[in-house]
């Protein structure tokens, strides 16, 4: 069994086969009691403000008119699903009349460009925070691996560090959007250039804390294993790979799960700054929208966005507990 499951499963079974029943009682109280009684406090302290809340297009949303709104865009997106079956089922009907009059015709399948489901945005999100964060992670990783072991190379880099760390990515928007439009020119593009803005958006965000707490882990390799790696003669790529990076891990994720965490951030701003396709995006039209139902449907892209933020993060601790030496890593 999983051993995550089995951590769930293993107080329950204890308790039934009556193994220190106090202990166990007290531990599924903390695992689950805990969390669930912190979800209802909270559940009950939004329905509470919400219903003294008004706004200009009605009633702040509580949980219940928010689920009520995600029920709406999972029907949505269901309906557009369905649209988008039909186009392609008249499509391939079509094409087949028109091979039957005459095989050797020419037949085009054209793309369904119907409107973009709330689906459709978190994954397009997702995508665009992936490919800039790992994108990231190959430039920062080795720059960091690179400084940490040459105090020379700390030296020069240092300073464009503390310089370009504190600029917000927001502020690199508009000289990547001018950028993309200048270089990113072709007739036929693999990528959109809203996808590039904001990828190149998160890519800028995420380099820093990688950087920096990459060639801090380095730091942290012992002056003895240092001595062992030369007493062996090992060559660079060997030193590093067997003595640094085990040794520069734990570190090195926390670089890597800080920079996930303000890219998924910045990525949403970006999303409604650049009106770049997006969970941004959606949070942007539904505020301009102004219907009766946009505040809900708003709080349910916020719950949407700190879930997907949370489960990113998971997935970093579960890669570091994969890779790491040390499986004592824990899901906090």
């Amino acid at each position: 069994m999983n051993p995550l499951k089995w951590a769930m499963v293993a107080p329950f079974y204890k308790l039934m086969v009556g193994e220190d029943r106090k202990s166990q009682v007290n531990l599924i109280l903390k695992t689950i009691g805990l969390p669930l009684s912190g979800l209802v406090i909270f559940l009950l302290l939004w329905q509470g403000a919400a219903s003294h809340i008004n706004t200009s297009l009605g009633q702040f949303p509580g949980p219940v008119q928010t689920y009520e709104q995600f029920e709406a865009l999972q029907a949505e997106a269901k309906a557009e699903g369905v649209k988008e079956q039909a186009f392609y089922e008249r499509q391939e009907a079509r094409n087949a009349r028109k091979l039957e009059k005459n095989p050797d015709a020419e037949v085009k399948i054209r793309d369904y460009i119907g409107p973009p489901t709330f689906f459709d945005q978190i994954g397009r999100s997702l995508v665009t925070v992936m490919s800039g964060f790992i994108l990231a992670s190959i430039i920062a990783i080795p720059i960091g691996i690179i400084i940490g072991l040459s105090a020379n190379a700390y030296a020069a880099v240092n300073p464009l560090i503390q310089i370009f760390k504190p600029v917000s990515p927001l502020a690199w928007l508009p000289l990547v959007t001018m950028v993309v439009s200048a270089l990113y020119v072709t007739d036929d593009p693999a990528f959109d250039k809203a996808f590039l803005n904001s990828m190149f958006t998160v890519l800028l965000c995420c380099l820093w804390p990688t950087i920096i707490n990459t060639a801090a882990g380095v730091a942290t390799v012992t002056q003895d294993l240092k001595n062992v790696s030369q007493v062996l003669r090992l060559s660079w790529w060997t030193h590093v790979r067997k003595i640094v990076l085990p040794c520069s891990i734990p570190m090195m994720f926390t670089g890597l799960r800080i920079s996930l965490g303000i890219a998924w951030m910045v990525l949403i701003a970006a999303e409604m700054l650049a009106q770049n396709p997006g969970l941004g995006k959606f949070v942007w039209d539904e505020f301009q929208n102004g219907s009766s139902d946009s505040l809900g449907r708003i709080m349910v892209a916020v719950i949407t966005i700190g879930i997907v933020g949370f489960f990113l993060d998971r997935g970093m601790l579960m890669l570091q507990k994969a890779v790491s030496w040390d499986k004592s890593v824990t899901l906090r």
